[in-house]
């Protein structure tokens, strides 16, 4: 099912094995969160994140009994599938008692997850929620309230623009009103353009990808610029890309995988990762390096030459970098 049948299912319930996957980081945690309010649990819940996953010690945790009628949350974060004869285990343990539930918290490809979301059915006692992209609507429902919660005096149409240009990401637009609502004054888009997107590539994602990909960069860019962002702006987050990149490759060559965890310090969503982690591998290098001495020579050409000019520039300097892939 989708995220509003499970909501609707949770105005009257609370599911007891949940399988959570999809393309929306924000609210594959959201629902962990939810059940432990639901549940009035504080440091009680099991949750093994990634590697911590051990399916002995995710069976002993609930085969617990409990004299005080105490509830068991067991919730499995990862990327990787857990095989289908523990999964069956754990579903069926899980029913057999009123006191367990468990989350299981799917962060790998949507394709992968098919064949988990076929043991998570009603038959084992389980069911399965995907979710896709946030919509601008999904966007604001969570940001409106999280907006006025932290006291923030910022307007429908700010809100938005800072959605917009962290491309969807409603995980990455509730951290940056937190950190907004320390400025303690009205919020504009003038304090977004200026303090979120210079520390931010997102909204350069669907640019490069098209640069990668040698595709049309035109319509990638003209948005960019439609949203306000200058050149310069758009030059330093393509370094601030193409530096990832260089990471991912290095990351890959030495240990023949890839975790944004190491890499970057933060765990990028899974399909992130992997675009990141593809055009890492496709490139070697020596044309990295090409691309970095042509973007210090860049950034010295775009502050020497003409506002009028810088326009056509950059895109010229975007169709050079193509041309080094």
């Amino acid at each position: 099912m989708y995220k509003r049948e499970f909501d609707n299912l949770l105005l009257n319930k609370l599911p007891k094995a949940v399988l959570f996957y999809g393309e929306n980081e924000y609210f594959l945690d959201y629902y962990i969160n939810y059940y432990i309010k639901a549940l009035n649990l504080k440091d009680e819940a099991l949750i093994l994140d990634y590697d911590e996953y051990n399916f002995n010690n995710a069976f002993h945790y609930l085969s617990q009994s409990s004299l005080f009628g105490d509830i068991n949350l067991l919730v499995i974060r990862s990327d990787k599938k857990i095989p289908k004869k523990e999964l069956e285990a754990l579903l069926d343990i899980t029913n057999k008692s009123d006191i367990n539930y468990f989350l299981y918290i799917y962060k790998g490809s949507a394709k992968d997850a098919r064949s988990i979301q076929s043991t998570f059915n009603s038959k084992n006692g389980g069911l399965w929620v995907r979710f896709f992209e946030a919509s601008i609507r999904d966007g604001m429902e969570i940001l409106n309230p999280k907006s006025k919660e932290l006291g923030l005096n910022i307007d429908n149409y700010s809100l938005q623009h800072l959605f917009i240009l962290l491309n969807n990401n409603i995980a990455l637009s509730v951290n940056e009103l937190e950190k907004l609502a320390i400025l303690n004054r009205e919020i504009t888009t003038k304090d977004i353009d200026n303090l979120v997107y210079s520390t931010s590539s997102i909204p350069l994602e669907g640019l490069m990808l098209d640069i990668f990909n040698k595709k049309n960069i035109s319509k990638s860019l003209y948005k960019l610029l439609e949203l306000g962002e200058d050149e310069f702006s758009i030059l330093r987050a393509i370094q601030y890309f193409i530096n990832q990149i260089f990471l991912f490759n290095t990351y890959i060559k030495l240990n023949g995988s890839v975790n944004s965890m190491e890499i970057l310090g933060y765990r990028l969503p899974k399909h992130i990762e992997e675009q990141k982690a593809n055009m890492a591998i496709k490139i070697d290098s020596k044309k990295l390096l090409k691309i970095y001495e042509y973007l210090l020579y860049s950034e010295l050409e775009l502050k020497e030459a003409k506002s009028i000019n810088r326009e056509p520039l950059i895109f010229a300097i975007l169709i050079k970098i193509q041309s080094y892939l």
